[in-house]
């Protein structure tokens, strides 16, 4: 069982930066592809970005490409999102995921998911 715990949400204004990070319980968390989704009331859950286990394969979603970057620490058994130029439609509760399967992170079917941090930009 992998435990993901989300940190470093919070309040910032539009054009600034947040770094999101992702802990994992799991020793062998270097096993897991990882993911990011965010959420807004009333919508569906939606893919932020994507890691593999080494770091070699990342996927972004369109809207973020350019101002977000992922990346990880296996020793540390930590994620991060790096978030910059962020714009009020960022707003959102951020959701780390992982899966030994890369594909089923990518697909928003992972097995394990964290509690979420909120990401709020002000205008």
């Amino acid at each position: 069982q992998v435990q993901l715990v989300e940190s470093g949400g919070g309040l910032v204004p539009a054009g600034g930066s947040l770094m999101l990070s992702c802990a994992a319980s799991e020793r062998t968390f270097s096993s897991y592809a990882v993911g990011w989704f965010r959420q807004t009331p009333g919508k569906e859950r939606e893919f932020v970005a994507a890691i593999s286990q080494s770091g070699g394969r990342i996927h972004y979603a369109d809207d973020v490409k350019g101002r977000f970057t992922i990346s990880r620490d296996n020793a540390e058994n930590t994620v991060y999102l790096q978030m910059n130029s962020l714009k009020p439609e960022d707003t959102a509760v951020y959701y780390c995921a992982a899966d030994i399967n890369r594909l089923e992170v990518v697909s928003g079917t992972g097995d394990y998911w964290g509690q979420g941090t909120q990401v709020t930009v002000s205008s």
